[in-house]
């Protein structure tokens, strides 16, 4: 068998302080945006439509070691462990690993949560735990998906933890300005008057285990991480290639073994390029695998785009469709762009007559293409 247990997830997001609430306020077609607008809670969550580099909430670093640390703790309990076995691995994704260490603790403003901390906080044993930071730009959590699945099908270990969070901060935020990405009224995901992204504020984790280790402890996993594949392509520096993007999930679906997909949740940000060749990609895989039009939907219009952090969303959203069989609807969508032929982008939630196996794709500058199926746990 080469899946993997998706035992726990862990979400963080403008939608709420959990999974669930992020789930329930997609399905609504809840849209989170606007300066600090956020939910009550513990940890706040920002989502700004655009505003001035220089008005960026500070210290960036303090709340991203904040949203990390508690979407941690939330995938740990939802997988059932009180804290990160020994010989587990650890996987930290970010712009860049936390080398130093600011004055009160965090890893600094531009750089990824401090795995010491995150450790701590996940009752594990620093000696017995093997901690790798991964950065592949806006496909980095998907990276790190595909890393520690190998890393458990290699039996290194039986558990491994993937965690990362985004805050907003001028660094991040001028980076979108000066490649003319940022919209100026909200993402609106595969929208005729889509005018780009959206930068979002939040945090995310989950738990992979080994089939084996899931079984013996008498765990159900809330979906089996099937198929993964992740492509370095020099074809386009900033969007993605529809060619590179059809190799990829291509790729996935031969990996799972999975001859159709049910449902794709795609990583559309609201840019005409981006959105445009995933469309087209998902088009031609619905040809090739000779399907009706494949359902296609989005996060992004509800609470911005992540950075490094953006498939923990897009999994919570893959795990939910598969446990409930409803396609969450893409929120912000008014007026959909046309489409090619073999795929539906959906504006509100519906019924899915089938839902066993589901794409989630995570793109990101340099070429970074990342696709990972999920499969029903039973399925």
């Amino acid at each position: 068998m080469t899946a993997v247990a998706l035992a726990g997830l862990g979400l963080i997001s403008p939608l709420g302080s959990t999974p669930d609430a992020f789930w329930r306020g997609l399905l609504s077609g809840r849209r989170a945006f606007g300066g600090t607008g956020c939910p009550p809670g513990a940890y706040r969550s920002r989502v700004v439509a655009a505003v001035p580099p220089g008005d960026c909430p500070a210290p960036p670093g303090r709340r991203k070691a904040a949203l990390a640390t508690a979407a941690a703790r939330q995938a740990l309990a939802a997988a059932g462990l009180t804290g990160l076995p020994d010989g587990s691995l650890l996987v930290v994704v970010s712009q860049a690993p936390a080398l130093g260490t600011a004055p009160d603790g965090h890893g600094g403003d531009f750089a990824g949560p401090r795995p010491e901390a995150l450790l701590e906080a996940c009752r594990a044993d620093a000696r017995r735990t093997s901690v790798v930071h991964l950065s592949h730009a806006c496909a980095s959590a998907a990276f790190a998906a595909a890393f520690a699945r190998d890393w458990l099908l290699s039996d290194l270990g039986t558990t491994a933890l993937v965690v990362g969070a985004g805050a907003l901060n001028r660094y991040e935020y001028a980076s979108m300005d000066v490649v003319k990405t940022l919209s100026p009224h909200g993402a609106r995901p595969f929208d005729a008057d889509r005018d780009g992204i959206t930068v979002g504020e939040g945090g995310g984790a989950f738990v992979l285990e080994s089939v084996r280790a899931a079984r013996a402890r008498g765990h159900r996993p809330q979906a089996w991480l099937s198929g993964a594949a992740c492509l370095v392509d020099t074809t386009e520096s900033v969007a993605s290639a529809p060619a590179a993007v059809l190799d990829c999930m291509g790729a996935a679906l031969d990996d799972a073994g999975a001859r159709r997909v049910d449902y794709v949740h795609a990583h559309a940000t609201g840019t005409v390029q981006g959105d445009t060749a995933e469309a087209e990609a998902v088009a031609r895989l619905a040809g090739a695998l000779g399907r009706g039009p494949v359902p296609m939907s989005s996060h992004k219009g509800a609470v911005g785009h992540l950075l490094h952090a953006s498939a923990f969303p897009g999994l919570v959203a893959a795990a939910g469709f598969l446990r409930e069989a409803r396609i969450p609807g893409t929120p912000g969508l008014r007026r959909p762009a046309p489409l090619p032929d073999g795929v539906r982008v959906l504006a509100r939630p519906r019924r899915a007559a089938r839902a066993r196996h589901v794409l989630v794709n995570s793109f990101g500058f340099g070429g970074n293409n990342a696709s990972l199926v999920l499969s029903a746990v039973g399925g």
